[in-house]
């Protein structure tokens, strides 16, 4: 056969069976359904544009004299959700899309807070900076937000499906879809929300501490100006305790720092670590009322006391509960006094008791006054039975001056708070009663008061051999949007020249 015609057989066989493989109805390998690749494709889109928020899509942008951080996130439910570290959370029912709007508050920015504070006119003006900060915040994370999804989609459907064309589709899809979200969250934004915020962690207190969101509303001028001096607070309290003169006592002498009425203010923390390290601290004494509700959600607020710098006493307050007790009984350097527990921490004998009443627990009938002076009589029968043991108490506490006026006579010093003012007497028996103001300058709900409240704090100078009060320095700083800081030092007639140092005698047991 010829040559030619064998070529022209074979090239019509080869044809046939190219036709074969590449007919439809015979063949070999499978195409997926078009809704299958359908759904493979808005899988792919979806999860490189969260991909893409999640590397590149978070802006920080400074609000006021803040540093945020601003992201959206997909969510079935939308809405924003406002981070206030280490206070908690409070979220927002703002709109109702697949996205949601994350705000991390960063920290204060001390530059742009100090320029607050030596310029208190740009306070007038600080609402509208706010609000251009936002917005100028909202349009960069609007460009990001698209630049990240679209890039996270198309970069994810390149690696999939490997051609250039379905990596274009992808991310054209996923900026339709981001449109779209925007598109729906616009359309139900929700401006009221503001109004019925829910809050979490430390914020849980905020609605009693800030009162109705409706009448903030209405006296918006008021909290904007509260609130503008509360941002820049903690930095002047800092400058203030940074720059309080220094006692150098002698080595016979013990120095106590007497602190109360806390009250959930976070900037305490730092001025008591700042007066342990100037004033050389042996021993922090808490009359009680760390906390506003008790609550568990609270706890976190505790820990930066196992890291202070001295050992802590603490005696539970009215505004503290057994939760809060148990909690600080596992910390690290801290101890718990209540029923008249005594301890020797640092060569000083303390004892106390804790508040009877816990009085954010609506559901039971506070007994005022009898349950305090209950509480305060025995405590001193526990003062005076370890007198009888041999291991004579040096220093009482009870969070209610009227408990702790119990003590007369069975103790040479002993502290209280509760009334967020400072007052010092000597009762009929001898003994010296030191009550002290509030530490927190009221705490959170500071922002209420018509005057701002001080911050106030004690040192207390004793004799390391006899344990007798020598002298002591109270500490007082400017409240709310104040700078000022005094320190004011107290001897007792007692230690004055030319005078005796009688301690109180033992009275017989009541």
């Amino acid at each position: 056969m010829p040559r030619a015609v064998v070529r022209a057989v074979r090239h019509r066989v080869l044809r046939h069976y190219r036709s074969r493989r590449t007919c439809p109805t015979n063949t070999l390998v499978h195409e997926p359904h078009p809704y299958a690749r359908a759904l493979g494709l808005f899988a792919v889109v979806l999860t490189g544009a969260w991909l893409g928020l999640l590397i590149v899509g978070s802006v920080r942008t400074p609000v006021g004299p803040m540093d945020t951080s601003m992201t959206l996130r997909p969510s079935l439910t939308g809405g924003t959700k406002i981070n206030v570290s280490p206070l908690g959370a409070l979220e927002l029912d703002s709109h109702t899309a697949p996205v949601r709007l994350d705000v991390d508050v960063d920290q204060l920015d001390p530059v742009r807070a100090q320029a607050l504070v030596k310029h208190p006119e740009r306070l007038a003006g600080l609402q509208d900076e706010i609000t251009q900060d936002v917005a100028d915040g909202t349009r960069e994370l609007a460009l990001r937000s698209c630049v990240a999804v679209v890039s996270g989609a198309a970069a994810l459907g390149l690696a999939v499906y490997r051609r250039p064309r379905r990596a274009l589709a992808s991310g054209g899809l996923a900026l339709v879809l981001l449109a779209a979200s925007g598109a729906s969250a616009y359309a139900t934004w929700n401006p009221k929300s503001v109004l019925e915020p829910r809050f979490s962690g430390l914020l849980s207190s905020a609605p009693s501490v800030v009162g109705n969101a409706r009448s903030i509303v209405s006296e918006f001028d008021v909290y904007q100006k509260e609130l503008a001096l509360l941002v820049t607070n903690v930095t002047k309290l800092y400058e203030a305790t940074s720059t309080l003169p220094t006692y150098q006592p002698d080595p016979a002498t013990m120095r106590v720092l007497h602190v109360s009425d806390i009250h959930l203010n976070p900037a305490a923390w730092q001025i008591i670590r700042s007066l342990v390290e100037q004033y050389r601290i042996d021993v922090i004494i808490d009359s009680g009322d760390t906390m506003d509700h008790g609550t568990a959600a609270e706890n976190g607020f505790l820990d930066p006391i196992a890291d202070l710098g001295a050992p802590y006493v603490w005696v539970r307050g009215n505004h503290d509960s057994k939760v809060t007790q148990r909690y600080l009984e596992r910390l690290r350097n801290v101890h718990v006094l209540d029923g008249g527990r005594a301890v020797t921490v640092g060569g000083l004998r303390v004892a106390g008791t804790g508040d009877p009443q816990f009085t954010p627990d609506r559901s039971v009938v506070t007994q005022g006054d009898d349950a305090e002076r209950a509480a305060g009589l025995r405590l001193s029968a526990a003062l005076h039975a370890q007198r009888r043991a041999g291991t004579p108490v040096d220093i009482a506490v009870a969070h209610n001056p009227v408990a702790a006026r119990e003590t007369d006579g069975r103790v040479p010093l002993v502290l209280a708070g509760h009334v967020h003012h400072r007052k010092t007497e000597v009762l009929p028996r001898g003994t010296r009663l030191k009550i002290e103001g509030s530490t927190g300058g009221g705490g959170l709900r500071a922002v209420q008061n018509d005057e701002p409240e001080k911050v106030r704090a004690s040192v207390l100078y004793l004799d390391r051999d006899t344990r007798h009060l020598q002298a002591w320095d109270e500490i007082t700083l400017g409240g709310l949007g104040l700078t000022t800081a005094e320190v004011s030092r107290h001897i007792p007639d007692e230690n004055r020249p030319g005078a005796p140092s009688p301690a109180p005698s033992p009275t017989p047991s009541r």
